[in-house]
């Protein structure tokens, strides 16, 4: 599988980063998490990890804002973005930045652990 590949969740709500981690903790990754953007922006420039799961609607950056600060500094991770249902406007965006798909919450936990597992892949 994809060894010691970094992976970093990016969301205000504990109970979601806490969650997101007990489900990758079987698998051969590494666990970066932030509340912030500003925390976020910090680990990716630390860590350089290979996959970013953005929550969208976060306060002070949110999760577009966050992006475009990401891609300006050339990082080419992998993002996946986690949406509230009705920010069909807010996904194109991030599309356009480069985000590789987005999960509508409360998503599938195992859809989505599988999709991260995917993109580490490829």
């Amino acid at each position: 599988m994809a060894q010691n590949k970094k992976v970093l969740v990016v969301d205000d709500q504990y109970g979601i980063r806490l969650l997101l981690k007990e489900v990758f903790s079987k698998d051969d990754l590494e666990f970066f998490q932030a509340a912030n953007g500003k925390q976020a922006l910090e680990i990716i420039q630390l860590e350089k990890p290979d996959l970013i799961l953005l929550d969208m609607k976060m306060p002070g950056m949110d999760g577009l804002e966050l992006l475009r600060r990401i891609r300006q500094f050339g990082n080419k991770a992998k993002v996946i973005m986690m949406t509230a249902y009705g920010e069909l406007d807010m996904v194109a965006e991030a599309s356009r930045l480069g985000a590789v798909t987005h999960f509508t919450k409360p998503f599938d936990i195992e859809e989505l652990r599988m999709e991260v597992i995917r993109q580490l892949a490829s």
